[in-house]
């Protein structure tokens, strides 16, 4: 099983967070029992579980962009017309 980054289980709510973690832990056994194919479909929905935290990690760096932005604006290193 694949594990989510770090950065991103970090965003996770509590409910997805103590959902990843069960799939997890069936995956973790259905690999243990080499049941490799039955495993395929729970990273699957792993995979759609973190989708919302990529897009709050998404935002966020977004957001961090707009303050450097607006940072280099306000200071002088950038003018208006650049970005």
């Amino acid at each position: 099983m694949r594990h989510a980054s770090i950065q991103v289980r970090g965003l996770m709510t509590r409910e997805e967070m103590e959902r990843y973690n069960a799939l997890m832990d069936v995956g973790a056994y259905l690999e243990d029992q080499g049941r490799h194919d039955l495993a395929h479909h729970i990273q699957r929905e792993v995979d759609i579980l973190i989708l919302p935290a990529i897009d709050r990690l998404k935002e966020k760096g977004r957001e961090r962009d707009r303050e450097n932005l607006r940072y280099m604006i306000d200071n002088g290193l950038l003018d208006e017309d650049d970005d």
